[in-house]
């Protein structure tokens, strides 16, 4: 019977459980929220496979693994190579109409050979796209020693050549290779993919003769 007499009464039970409810209340509010499952996600930095799609979309000079790995760090050749396989066989298995393929030391997407008519339409057919002769010496000129200067293409011609190449440029031919800095403050140009595309090159080591080119 004298062990009843050290049992808590109600009150006192109930003041213990509020008190133990008090401190769980104050360690729950120092911990960190958990992130829910939509704030994750949209956290969540995209897989590399898509960083590789987007770059591959975004054009311009052919992707390397080594351009790659300077975004994604620690990517591997391996990787690299296993990423573009895979989005071929994902383009291959859903009917899309262009394909990654190797162009140089890299990668470029291009549309499958079935679908060129697509592109032709957009930027004109090839026979659309006739160049001038003092044309086609300054796209010669940019593509033999790009990325080059304007001052320098001039010196090689003897004559002006800045409408020309602006010309080039929106013909999609032309780009601007690098930009003007502190050290060096004139542009270089150099050639595009379209360009490549346009005179059925696989890479720049695949130029013709100039003598070639001006029968195009």
């Amino acid at each position: 019977m004298d062990d009843l007499h050290d049992v808590p009464d109600a009150a006192e039970l109930g003041r213990s459980y509020q008190q133990v409810l008090g401190q769980q209340a104050v360690l729950d509010d120092a911990l960190p929220a958990q992130p829910t499952e939509s704030s994750a996600v949209a956290t969540a930095p995209p897989p590399p496979r898509r960083i590789i799609e987007a770059l591959l979309f975004v054009g311009g000079v052919p992707l390397t693994q080594a351009r790659a790995a300077q975004i994604i760090r620690g990517f591997t050749s391996d990787q690299f190579s296993e990423a573009v396989e895979s989005l071929n066989q994902d383009y291959r298995q859903q009917g899309r109409p262009y394909a990654i393929q190797p162009r140089g030391d890299g990668f470029v997407l291009t549309l499958r050979p079935r679908f060129r008519s697509v592109l032709e339409k957009i930027y004109g057919a090839a026979r659309e796209a006739r160049l001038s002769t003092a044309a086609v010496d300054v796209l010669s000129l940019v593509a033999y020693r790009q990325p080059a200067t304007k001052q320098e293409i001039d010196s090689l011609r003897g004559a002006e050549s800045g409408a020309l190449l602006r010309q080039l440029v929106r013909r999609g031919l032309v780009m601007v290779a690098r930009r003007a800095d502190a050290q060096d403050r004139e542009v270089s140009y150099g050639t595009t993919g379209r360009f490549l595309e346009l005179f059925g090159l696989g890479s720049l080591e695949d130029l013709p003769r100039t003598q070639d080119l001006q029968q195009l």
